[in-house]
């Protein structure tokens, strides 16, 4: 009987591959398991077993499998299961959703390898110089890649040598595997077996006494292991005997010290004895016993609390209430800022049952974290993550939890699988029979309008911890000030006059600028000329600490110009303001204060964000300026008052969310003022202190700001009350993406009538030199969506026919907002 198998690879392909495989082969195999394929005409991939069966292929010849990767699955069913739902829901590929999933180590890459070809005796003057140079480098060292015959020949294509050499005969070509996870181990030493006995201890010591450092290692290894009675790593041995690593290496040559390998896992949990959860106020308790009956007759409940009621306390009884069923819980965070500061507080009472998985981690840690979750280790019970951790291999989830399940950053937007981690989180639970908790102080309007139509629970605190005032918010008219000539640099009267008084007592301020940088435009006075990015519609913003221009969209950067590039004038001039020139102001401003900024380019390391945190909580900061990353569930005891520099910015965005986020955005700046025993106090400045957002945000009025925003949602017919798809058509040439998307809105006009919109340019039509046009296809509820997505994708697919349309990208995105 001939068995096949149908395997994943992480190429964007509609269809799967099937593979041939021997009988032995499919009774070893499962599915899930790893195994290596050639797909193409010479590339190797790592595929996932997807299903094995006895069907040959009817378009073409099986190949065989390379080799099997695993001993055991490392992708479970509901994963696969999960994998499947994504790629319907949003419009993709299973391999694009593979390649999402799955931490990079485990994907194997092939490298071409080069080698000599020693079975023929070989005649050197037939070869050209360039032939000669790869023959001769193949006589130094046994293997090539291609990479390196590139940089020994100095050029790109080398591949035309490569051919010519094969055709002499000269050379052998293989595609080689490497595995890229390699485990840590670390260097330990032990005295050797041969010295156990007293006699020949005494002799060692004798011979030593010549050697008096030599002998100082050997008696420091003594007292190290009668202290910890563990094994005694190199590198301790080293630090104590003050001994460098030549000495011990002498040791070792001797015999004297034996070295031998342990394998440890690269992220540990360092600390003592776990702490008792906090006990709840009565507040917190009635929205526990809520939120467990809410879980009797809804898979998902909404937990709306004003911020600081303690939300995260009662996440902790939910977690310690599941951990006892002896189940997994799955922690969700929108941004790696909140997670170090939660790691810390979840490990104090769980101790190492706490795994953390995000991209700041290498591809080692996460393969790690994998294993944990895989094998249902005493490690992971508890996994706190950003947005990929939804790709976990948990087997026996009890609970997730979406903290700040508002926020934008749990949306992934390119490349595909362009999912919503939110929503498949509650995908996700609902497969493994769990429950889902959502927690907002500012809900979006998609779960609260699902609350209130009895799809989720929902319970709300609307105190703060310890009765605590929710802060003063006052609106500043920034128009009035500068009239009356009270403004200093972008500083109101009233912000330097709450900021002096503030920093007098002690306590810290928070500045929130929604936009890094120093100066988002660089204008000439003569002329009016702006420097723009050569590849993207947008002016360049101006970084002071680097001194250069810099594209936020392509990352292209030029130093700063001393004169106008159209009419040579030398006065340039700054318009608007960035998180840098904020942070100029105050240190201009108050001097005798430090002064530290939170923004993408002072967070760029793996501990980036966990320095400025700790800096502030250990009040070694006065004043913070920092953009949408302060916004998140940060706690910080000791700020009194928080300072929104500029309201407008984000009120006048062009996007249908555009009012619902700037409240979001403010209460939860706001959020961070007066946490502990007094009332803070919240600045806005605005040009506009009568808009309806920013009086809502004044009083904390949510439900006012749900009910007006769905009024204009039921009127312009947007989500949550329609669904929508947004398809973005690419291209470097304008022409070309111009009839193309004409043709593919007419083309959805015919089928779905009215709901198109467009197609359109974005606000920036160019980025990265590919011109960009978007439609809109709303849905409305009656409507199906699955025969609307088939609809989609047979259009789609009469489209890639056309000849002309073949190089135009178009991506798909479920959801997109």
């Amino acid at each position: 009987m001939v068995y096949f198998i149908d395997v994943i690879i992480p190429v964007p392909l509609q269809k799967l591959f099937t593979y041939k495989i021997s009988a032995a082969e499919a009774k070893f195999l499962k599915v899930g398991m790893r195994v290596a394929v050639p797909f193409g005409k010479s590339k190797i991939y790592t595929g996932i077993v997807y299903h094995i069966h006895n069907n040959a292929p009817v378009a073409y010849e099986a190949k065989d499998i390379q080799q099997i990767l695993d001993d055991s699955s490392i992708v479970n069913d509901i994963q696969l299961q999960l994998w499947n739902w994504m790629a319907s829901y949003y419009m993709c590929t299973l391999g694009d959703v593979m390649r999402a999933a799955l931490p990079s180590a485990f994907i194997l890459e092939s490298e071409t390898v080069i080698t000599l070809n020693t079975v023929k005796t070989f005649d050197e003057s037939i070869l050209k110089d360039d032939e000669f140079l790869v023959f001769e480098a193949l006589h130094h060292q046994s293997t090539l890649k291609i990479h390196d015959i590139s940089n020994i020949l100095d050029k790109k294509n080398v591949l035309p040598v490569i051919k010519r050499l094969i055709e002499k005969d000269a050379i052998i070509v293989e595609e080689e595997v490497y595995e890229k996870y390699i485990p840590k181990l670390v260097r330990y030493v032990k005295l050797h077996t041969h010295f156990s006995s007293e006699k020949e201890l005494h002799n060692l010591l004798d011979e030593l006494s010549r050697a008096p450092k030599q002998r100082d290692v050997i008696m420091t290894l003594f007292s190290i292991s009668a202290k910890t009675k563990k094994p005694v790593k190199v590198s301790d041995l080293a630090n104590e005997s003050g001994a460098s690593s030549s000495i011990i290496k002498a040791l070792i040559d001797k015999g004297v010290l034996e070295e031998y390998h342990i394998q440890t896992d690269r992220v540990q949990y360092i600390g003592d004895e776990t702490e008792n959860s906090k006990l709840l106020n009565e507040a917190q308790k009635t929205a526990l016993s809520e939120i467990n009956e809410s879980f009797k007759t809804h898979q998902v409940t909404l937990l709306h609390g004003v911020t600081s009621s303690g939300k995260t306390e009662v996440y902790v009884k939910l977690i310690e209430a599941v951990l006892e069923k002896g189940e997994q819980v799955l922690y969700l965070l929108p941004e790696i800022a909140l997670t170090t500061q939660l790691v810390t507080r979840l490990q104090n009472y769980f101790g190492e049952q706490v795994s953390v998985f995000h991209s700041k981690y290498s591809a080692h840690e996460r393969v790690e974290v994998w294993n944990h979750v895989l094998r249902n280790s005493a490690k992971a019970k508890i996994v706190l993550g950003a947005r990929s951790s939804i790709f976990l291999p948990f087997n026996n989830l009890g609970l997730i939890i979406v903290d700040e399940e508002h926020e934008q950053s749990f949306k992934q937007f390119d490349p595909a699988p362009r999912y919503h981690a939110r929503d498949t989180a509650v995908v996700f639970a609902h497969m493994h029979q769990a429950k889902t908790l959502l927690g907002s102080a500012t809900p979006s309007l998609e779960s609260y309008f699902n609350a209130q139509q009895g799809k989720y629970g929902l319970v709300e605190i609307t105190t703060r911890f310890n009765d605590v005032l929710m802060p003063d918010i006052e609106l500043v008219d920034i128009k009035e000030k500068l009239k009356k000539k009270r403004m200093k640099g972008h500083f109101s009267d009233r912000l330097i006059e709450e900021m002096t008084e503030t920093l007098k007592e002690g306590h810290q301020v928070i500045l929130f600028q929604n936009r890094r940088g120093f100066s988002p435009i660089v204008e000439c006075k003569t002329c009016g000329h702006a420097p723009q990015c050569p590849n993207c519609d947008v002016s360049l913003t101006y970084h002071q600490y680097r001194n250069q221009l810099r594209c936020h969209y392509c990352g292209y950067h030029a130093a700063m110009l001393q004169d106008c590039e159209a009419c040579g004038s030398q006065d340039l001039d700054n318009k608007g303001f960035g998180t840098e020139q904020i942070e100029e102001e105050v240190k201009v401003l108050f001097p005798d204060y430090k002064v530290a900024r939170m923004d993408l380019d002072t967070t760029r390391g793996k501990y980036g964000y966990e320095k400025i945190i700790t800096a502030l909580e250990q009040q070694e900061i006065d004043v913070l300026v920092g953009t949408q990353m302060l916004t998140k569930g940060l706690d910080f005891r000791n700020v009194k008052l928080v300072g929104i520099m500029n309201a407008d910015t984000m009120l006048n965005f062009p996007d249908f969310r555009a009012h619902e986020r700037s409240f979001q955005l403010m209460l939860q700046v706001a959020g961070r003022a007066g946490r502990t025993e007094e009332r803070g106090k919240v600045l806005i400045q605005t040009y506009n202190p009568h808009h309806n957002i920013l009086q809502q945000v004044s009083t904390n009025n949510y439900i006012e700001m749900f009910n007006e925003q769905m009024n204009d949602r039921y009127n312009f017919k947007y989500p949550p009350v329609y669904k929508q798809i947004k398809v973005t058509l690419k291209h470097k040439d304008y022409n070309r993406v111009e009839t193309a998307s004409i043709w593919y809105a007419k083309s959805l006009r015919q089928v779905f009538k009215e709901n198109i919109l467009g197609p359109e340019a974005p606000p920036i039509a160019r980025i990265r030199n590919q011109f960009h046009k978007n439609i809109l296809v709303k849905i409305p509820k009656q409507q199906s969506l699955a025969k609307t997505k088939e609809a989609i994708i047979k259009i789609n697919n009469s489209f890639l026919s056309v000849k002309d349309f073949r190089s135009v990208k178009v991506i798909l995105n479920v959801d997109n907002f």
